[in-house]
């Protein structure tokens, strides 16, 4: 069975008590729960990550690799920004890679324009909520060689 790994970023705990104008009232469990779902659905294990320390998600990012992880999903919230420590961890990487965002970061304050990790990864999706995270998973399936 072929394997995705989620990965959540900083903050990401928080949702269902955080900015529910930009996240709604969904929690991270929630969000969870519905990608274990559609994993079964589609055949693939779905491997679920979250951290609020930029050096843990390095190197949960570096395990994947060791464990040939067959493609990543990532939503890392503010590191999307600025992170090159992750981007440079996520270029390790030589299979698919999803970037995701619940809200719409072009629609938002101008230093969420810019992602650190788009040129490295497969595409991006942002703006439809927890929607972003199904349609990433199957972008991600649909792209494992």
């Amino acid at each position: 069975m072929k394997k995705v790994l989620m990965l959540h970023g900083i903050n990401h705990n928080m949702f269902g008590k955080r900015d529910p104008v930009q996240y709604g009232t969904v929690t991270l469990e929630e969000i969870d729960s519905e990608l274990q779902a559609l994993g079964r659905e589609l055949n693939v294990e779905v491997e679920s990550y979250q951290t609020n320390h930029e050096g843990d998600m390095c190197l949960r990012i570096h395990q994947a690799f060791t464990d040939k992880t067959d493609a990543v999903l990532i939503n890392a919230g503010a590191w999307t920004h600025y992170s090159y420590g992750i981007r440079d961890a996520l270029a390790i990487l030589t299979v698919p890679v999803v970037e995701i965002h619940m809200s719409n970061i072009h629609a938002r304050e101008p230093f969420r324009h810019q992602s650190v990790f788009a040129e490295i990864v497969k595409g991006q999706i942002c703006g439809f909520g927890v929607n972003s995270y199904l349609l990433g998973l199957r972008a991600a399936v649909a792209a494992i060689a």
